[in-house]
């Protein structure tokens, strides 16, 4: 598939994604499993936290992803040692974050997401994020982004930043930052929406906040798959210089400041 030719490229995604929802509900069912019982939290080498949840949702991606697209490569959060001299030369592959908000996992408010996202040319074409607790499945299509939830099927559209009213302002949870402050200044009126993980990008796509300033470290698969579904709502995710927020254009995989906003 890294050969995919743009004119094939909606074919494959409608083929594809109700596969990557199947297989999304399934990793967050393993999670939910997890989720209640008592689990055992370990350290990264950067200091944040892993849970056997993060490990088992992995497990099931990977060999689920491997067996439906076995020519497209897999970068994950939980196997992201891949170098950079093989990854510079993907054009299409699989980001997948398999537990997204582990601190919100720990703490047990069931803002955590399954996000699995596919990108081509270093943008995303297809994202799938799944609440496990909320048993909401956001997920795009050729056709926009949709909410699965209560057995419901609805189309979301993004809402424009309006010029009289609050901005709903989504902020993250368990990474609030002084550079925020700043940001929101330019608001007379601002009503803050604070949610973890990248439940974010979805209240953005659904039309439950206006807008999303991330002033924050986040990596590729912290926003793939929200990204994707965002901006088949009709927003944009943009870094603050206003260029798009790209993919696998470099060998660090940190993301700049970016917002999300119609």
């Amino acid at each position: 598939m890294d050969n995919l030719k743009d004119s094939s490229i909606d074919h494959s995604i409608d083929h594809l994604v109700s596969q990557i929802n199947d297989i999304a509900v399934a990793a967050g069912q393993e999670i939910l499993e997890i989720y209640q019982r008592d689990f055992k939290v370990d350290m990264k080498d950067d200091n944040s936290p892993v849970t056997e949840a993060d490990v088992a949702a992995n497990d099931i991606i990977v060999a689920s992803l491997r067996t439906i697209t076995p020519d497209i490569p897999i970068l994950s959060e939980e196997g992201s040692s891949i170098p950079w001299d093989e990854r510079k030369h993907w054009q299409t592959f699989w980001l997948v974050d398999p537990l997204d908000g582990t601190k919100e996992f720990i703490k047990r408010n069931g803002e955590f997401t399954v996000n699995i996202a596919l990108i081509h040319n270093q943008q995303p074409i297809l994202g799938v994020v799944y609440a496990p607790v909320l048993d909401k499945l956001y997920y795009t299509t050729t056709q926009g982004a949709f909410l699965l939830h209560a057995g419901e099927t609805t189309q979301l559209s993004a809402l424009a930043i309006p010029d009289y009213e609050p901005v709903k302002v989504v902020g993250s949870r368990s990474h609030a930052s002084p550079e925020m402050a700043l940001y929101l200044a330019r608001y007379k009126d601002t009503d803050i929406i604070p949610v973890g993980s990248s439940l974010k990008f979805c209240l953005i796509a659904e039309g439950s906040a206006h807008c999303y300033p991330r002033l924050g470290p986040t990596c590729w698969w912290d926003t793939g798959a929200g990204h994707a579904v965002a901006c088949a709502a009709g927003a944009k995710v943009v870094q603050l210089d206003g260029s798009p927020l790209l993919y696998n254009h470099q060998e660090s995989v940190l993301n700049p400041f970016f917002v999300v906003a119609k």
